[in-house]
């Protein structure tokens, strides 16, 4: 009789809200949802709505906070560097890069610097980013050293020196939480131990532990992605876990931070064919509405993508997305802007190497070796020198440098290179960039002699001298992932070479543009490059 009241219950605020709910706001129905990948519209509409995915590129574990009218997100970026990177919106649907918070990753472990590498999937994985006491933090692990933190006035910073809070191995997904008396708190995932959640108090500098109050909240199958939060009064745990081989949002809640927490309660449908939208965070906008910014738990090659989801608070609990008869949230593709769009803006792309300083875009695979690389000893280019790699292979190669690409219509990378540096032995060019999975098109030097070369991880394919010193590599690639390289000796005839190559998802990382420099046989050299152009349909 009792469960009977509590269904009854429940459908009855379901079909209120169904009807109160403004038409559009989830006007598109699954029936209508895209095929996955076919990213033909996202983000900003430009007439008053968006279209999921926000970003169609790789921003994995993502979190989210508003801080006055700006909304901030940071995301997991493994081995690269600088890390965790830190984005800025106004409307959390058009995003442009800030910067990072952790400028050297080689302060994880000695393996993330450019004489090691071999740290690929680690590194670097889910955190927080809070704002409090007027200083925004941000905390993240490394599954082999342990949690780290560091803070700043400012979100683009500096960040103070990246410090170890946990110094243990196996565990993931912690975020930080100051309550109202000013006491902070940390939760994260002992995977090692059966993802089991603990709960922290913290010094009151938020640099440490206090391991006495060590207290496990909750354990069940690949329990993770923790935030915590507080609202109207209760303390609310979202994570996500596995229930019938999908990953899914679920969350306990408490009026007393240790518990006993209540639920937990299902949040939204895993729904894999949508590849499980599940890790984020919550926000609310300025006008009171409530957002969820998700990553898709994707593996495909465009990595793990952003959507935006509307919240429904139903009797005191947030549903994620659309509600569906059994009040869980479905994924939305379509909703009304958050907050009235002010003008389209996209994360930064093309880069002349004008600045004195590398645009935030750009990401170093592993900790590069500072005095090897240069903007201003030849202004408006970049110069890479080239300097021996731990193997010959550019997974093994130091000063490699990428940006995320994204999934849309056609996407066109453009890199104007100068070879006159070039010495015998060296290697340089433009690749897709992944690993274990890459394709390069670019230049090997013998002695003098310059010749085209197209590799992948199966295959070495050599081409024909190059004649002269100024050279432009070209990749496009359209929403199906199949790239085609080209060069050209004037920058504007292009001439296709090597074969067509499959973008590809790698340890935990979709797919990457980037510029690589390298010498086996130890004898330098250099290249400039004058610019890289990306073009994708926006």
């Amino acid at each position: 009789m009792i469960a009977n009241k509590v269904i009854r219950k429940r459908a009855i605020t379901l079909l209120f809200i169904m009807l109160c709910l403004p038409a559009f706001t989830f006007a598109q129905s699954p029936v209508n949802a895209p095929v996955w990948g076919n990213w033909t519209h996202w983000g900003d509409q430009g007439n008053g709505t968006y279209r999921n995915p926000v970003l169609p590129g790789d921003y994995s574990d993502v979190d989210c906070i508003r801080v006055g009218d700006s909304y901030y997100a940071v995301s997991s970026t493994f081995q690269y560097s600088p890390g965790f990177v830190i984005l800025k919106s106004k409307d959390l649907v058009n995003w442009q890069i800030l910067g990072h918070a952790v400028k050297d990753i080689s302060t994880i472990s000695p393996a993330m610097n450019y004489t090691q590498m071999d740290r690929y999937g680690k590194g670097i994985w889910a955190g927080a980013i809070r704002y409090h006491n007027k200083r925004f933090w941000i905390y993240f692990g490394d599954p082999d050293e342990g949690y780290f933190m560091s803070s700043a006035a400012k979100p683009e910073g500096p960040w103070t020196p990246l410090h170890k809070v946990w110094g243990e191995k196996g565990w993931d997904d912690c975020c930080p939480f100051w309550d109202e008396d000013g006491q902070g708190y940390l939760i994260g995932t002992h995977f090692a131990d059966g993802y089991k959640i603990h709960l922290f108090k913290m010094t009151a500098d938020g640099k440490s532990l206090i391991k006495d109050s060590d207290q496990v909240i909750y354990q069940s199958h690949g329990s993770e992605a923790n935030k915590l939060y507080k609202i109207n009064g209760y303390y609310y745990h979202l994570f996500s876990e596995v229930r019938n081989n999908v990953r899914v949002l679920m969350m306990e809640r408490a009026k007393n931070i240790w518990g006993p927490y209540e639920g937990p309660r299902q949040l939204s449908e895993g729904q894999p064919e949508f590849n499980e939208p599940n890790q984020g965070g919550l926000v609310q906008t300025q006008t009171g509405g409530w957002y969820f910014l998700t990553h898709h738990g994707s593996g495909d090659w465009s990595g793990r993508i952003l959507s935006l989801l509307p919240v429904t608070w139903m009797e005191g609990w947030p549903v994620i997305g659309k509600p569906n008869a059994n009040g869980i949230g479905e994924m939305v593709w379509s909703a009304p802007m958050p907050v009235k769009s002010t003008r389209k803006t996209y994360p930064q792309s093309s880069d002349d190497f004008n600045a004195k300083s590398l645009q935030p875009q750009w990401e170093w695979n592993y900790q590069p070796k500072k005095d090897q690389w240069s903007l201003s000893e030849r202004k408006g280019w970049l110069r890479l020198y080239a300097f021996k790699p731990l193997k010959d292979h550019i997974l093994s190669a130091g000063n490699t440098l990428t940006q995320r690409v994204y999934r849309t219509s056609k996407n066109t990378v453009t890199v104007k290179f100068d070879l006159s540096g070039m010495a015998s032995g060296q290697k340089a060019g433009l690749s897709h960039f992944g690993a274990p999975d890459y394709a390069t098109l670019g230049f090997e030097c013998t002695d003098g002699t310059k010749k085209l070369s197209f590799t992948t991880k199966n295959q070495v394919l050599t081409g024909p001298e190059i004649q002269g010193n100024e050279v432009w590599i070209r990749s496009v690639w359209g929403l199906d992932g199949q790239s085609t390289f080209s060069y050209s000796m004037d920058g504007k005839t292009f001439k296709s070479f090597g074969e067509p190559y499959q973008l590809r998802w790698g340890s935990y990382r979709g797919d990457r543009i980037a510029i690589y420099n390298y010498n086996p046989l130890g004898k330098g050299g250099s290249i400039d490059v004058d610019y890289l152009h990306y073009d994708y349909d926006k």
